[in-house]
């Protein structure tokens, strides 16, 4: 069981979002298209890493690119034309890669829609080259330890 410190900080490391399916999302079965829930991630991952200063313009302007090299989803139940979701984005992982888990659900009754995670690793722009631990700019964003 998580120790309070562990809550306060994996709460400090998240953020919810909230996504209403719209017509274009909606697939021939009448349900969200699977590619779809894609970019609801990205707009959970994108307010996430605004918080802490470090969206993907900050990224670029500190050096550092940092392309997803993973990305995992599972369907547990589908969403529909103007269901409210929340989408849930928390930051585990940012020694030697960024992870961020994500859980999507029915706004109104709290089910699960649907998991996933992506990972990111840094990449010094200047070289090109993939880092093996990430820059201490990222952690100075987070306010964390490596």
């Amino acid at each position: 069981m998580p120790t309070e410190p562990e809550i306060a900080s994996r709460e400090r490391l998240s953020c919810e979002i909230e996504v209403t399916p719209a017509f274009y999302d909606i697939d021939v079965m009448e349900i969200v298209y699977h590619g779809n829930y894609v970019r609801y991630l990205e707009l959970a991952r994108s307010e996430l890493l605004a918080r802490f200063d470090y969206d993907y313009p900050r990224m670029r302007d500190s050096g550092y690119g940092w392309p997803v090299v993973d990305m995992r989803l599972k369907y547990v139940r589908p969403a529909v034309f103007g269901q409210k979701l929340r989408i849930r984005a928390t930051i585990t992982e940012w020694e030697n890669r960024l992870r961020i888990d994500y859980e999507i659900r029915d706004a109104a009754t709290g089910q699960k829609v649907n998991t996933a995670h992506t990972i990111q690793v840094a990449v010094d722009m200047a070289k090109r080259e993939m880092c093996f631990v990430c820059p201490p700019v990222l952690w100075e964003r987070l306010g964390v330890q490596p």
